[in-house]
């Protein structure tokens, strides 16, 4: 069984192609712009059996073609790794591609496993500074980085994501600090630049909560085009999504 929160069909920025979106429950990061608070608690959700999703998957897999399938997103999905296993087992028995969007900074042998068995793996990092990524996520992100390395030494194709927030991640050393520590990885197959939004701030109204980046207003295109164009200097593709 999985605690499921909700599904995107036809998601077009969760992986390549066409995709079925599974956000699942529970995270380990408390990032100040999270657009989802509410899948932040491990206990919410709805509990699903695998072979519910994996029938969802297969009556979707037409609309799929060659390059899309299914996106595991969350909260966080490797919070749930040993129960996720099995059904992306049974996926790939039925010939779906995987994905796993994860902020990479949970890890056991469940988890690894689970990196190993995914097609592709949508590693977000939050910030490449431990101080400056503890003060947006409440976390270090030395198991974050390390999952990288893990992914690049196994040969595991994975796409690097970054929000632009300004004032927390948008400095220009910021992002050449990523491009320095990262941009050697052969397995990164593009970066994905995401503008910083504020879509979820009625969510935290919602539940009652402090939205804290309240006064940071969203990117401007400048400022967009300005961080792509210092990524493309250590990255083949960087695509602004």
């Amino acid at each position: 069984m999985l605690r499921v929160h909700s599904y995107e069909s036809m998601g077009t920025f969760d992986g390549p192609g066409l995709r079925l979106v599974v956000f699942l429950q529970g995270c380990n990061f408390r990032c100040l712009y999270c657009a989802n608070p509410d899948t932040i608690e491990a206990c919410g959700g709805k509990m699903t059996e695998a072979a519910e999703i994996l029938r969802m998957a297969v009556d979707q897999k037409p609309f799929f073609g060659r390059r899309g399938g299914i996106t595991f997103s969350g909260g966080e999905p490797t919070f749930q790794a040993a129960a996720l296993l099995p059904l992306v087992r049974m996926l790939k028995e039925e010939g779906i591609h995987v994905c796993l969007d994860s902020n990479g900074g949970v890890w056991n042998p469940a988890v690894e496993e689970l990196l190993g068995a995914v097609d592709l793996v949508l590693l977000d990092v939050k910030q490449i500074t431990p101080e400056r990524h503890r003060l947006l996520t409440g976390r270090e992100n030395t198991q974050t980085l390390r999952t990288a390395a893990w992914l690049e030494e196994h040969a595991k194709p994975f796409w690097l994501r970054y929000v632009l927030v300004p004032g927390y991640s948008d400095a220009e050393e910021d992002i050449r600090a990523l491009g320095e520590r990262l941009g050697g990885y052969r397995m990164i197959e593009r970066v994905e630049l995401l503008p910083y939004h504020t879509l979820g701030v009625h969510k935290y109204e919602a539940m009652g909560l402090e939205y804290r980046l309240r006064d940071v207003r969203e990117n401007t295109p400048e400022q967009t085009d300005r961080a792509a164009a210092l990524l493309r200097e250590y990255f083949t593709t960087v695509i602004v999504n």
